[in-house]
């Protein structure tokens, strides 16, 4: 097992060092298709949402790099990396995945899920870069305009069809995992990731939604302003957090939140209920503008 784990780790490496040549900025995964590196802040009281200031490897994604010297820097750290992830959304290619699930107990293929919403909608889905999934899925790469920031979103645009956007990274054709390799689809090794389509472009990209001031007259709890009784759960996931959980318990409601496109709307409602926990206001505002810019590449005014 040992010798197979160092086979894995070297071909990995060697992978990762393919694709960043390629332009492609990546990090070391482990078999469980997370970050290798643990966070340099683990343990950390109230968290920090470091992305990487502090200097040192560990903040996901955030690694990414096309360095030759620095993936290996990377990789040294992991040693027992057996894969890579490439991060979507970053210069030259802005990468967009397009990650299709294969439900085999009902035997549904998310990819003619994408063809009739192709159908409908009258754009071609481009021969690309595919990259089949050990659970029989596929990931297809396309890249965005510098001028748009594609969020990640999951089963949005349809049931079983998630996005890899600004944030978020793909498993790399070679990586093992511990339920297989993923692989390049047979005929698409030699094509470099296709434009997307504009129409396709406008579906994954949620409209900029302009915040409506509050009228000094409106005189209800933050729990419930803006809005309009969505997003309820939310907030109540937030005022339940324990300590050592808030800020990430923040962090994680706020993205729902935007991803579902009324962040803004509940910036309020969520800051209150992070106060509530025992935050600063100043945290938790911190905490929602870099969920904002996370899940749409847009700096939130919470």
């Amino acid at each position: 097992m040992a010798t197979i784990d160092r086979q894995s780790a070297t071909l990995a490496l060697a992978h990762a060092l393919a694709a960043a040549e390629r332009g492609l900025p990546v990090i070391p995964l482990s078999a469980t298709k997370l970050p290798a590196l643990r966070s340099p802040h683990h343990g950390e009281d109230p968290p920090i949402h470091c992305r990487g200031a502090c200097g040192r490897p560990g903040h996901g994604v955030h690694d990414a790099t096309t360095d030759p010297a620095a993936v290996r820097a990377l990789f040294a750290a992991a040693p027992r990396a057996t894969g890579y992830g490439i991060a979507c959304g970053r210069p030259p290619h802005r990468l967009i995945g397009i990650d299709l699930d294969f439900d085999t107990a009902r035997g549904k293929d998310s990819m003619a899920a994408l063809q009739q919403l192709a159908e409908r909608h009258r754009f071609t889905i481009p021969p690309t870069i595919t990259v089949l999934t050990p659970s029989g899925g596929r990931h297809l790469w396309l890249t965005g305009p510098p001028d748009v920031a594609v969020p990640n979103s999951a089963s949005r645009l349809a049931p079983g069809i998630d996005i890899r956007g600004f944030g978020g990274y793909l498993v790399g054709p070679g990586s093992v995992t511990a339920h297989g390799t993923y692989r390049l689809a047979p005929g698409t090794a030699h094509l470099t990731p296709a434009p997307c389509p504009r129409t396709l472009l406008h579906l994954l990209t949620p409209p900029t939604r302009l915040r409506r001031p509050r009228r000094p007259t409106d005189h209800r709890p933050a729990s419930h302003q803006g809005a309009g009784g969505r997003g309820q759960g939310l907030i109540q996931f937030v005022r339940s957090a324990r300590e050592g959980q808030r800020n990430t318990s923040l962090f994680w409601a706020a993205c729902r939140a935007y991803e579902h496109g009324f962040g803004d709307d509940l910036a309020d409602g969520l800051t209150a209920a992070a106060v509530h926990t025992g935050l600063s206001e100043q945290e938790a505002r911190a905490a929602i503008a870099s969920a904002a810019r996370l899940t749409t590449g847009h700096p939130g005014h919470p």
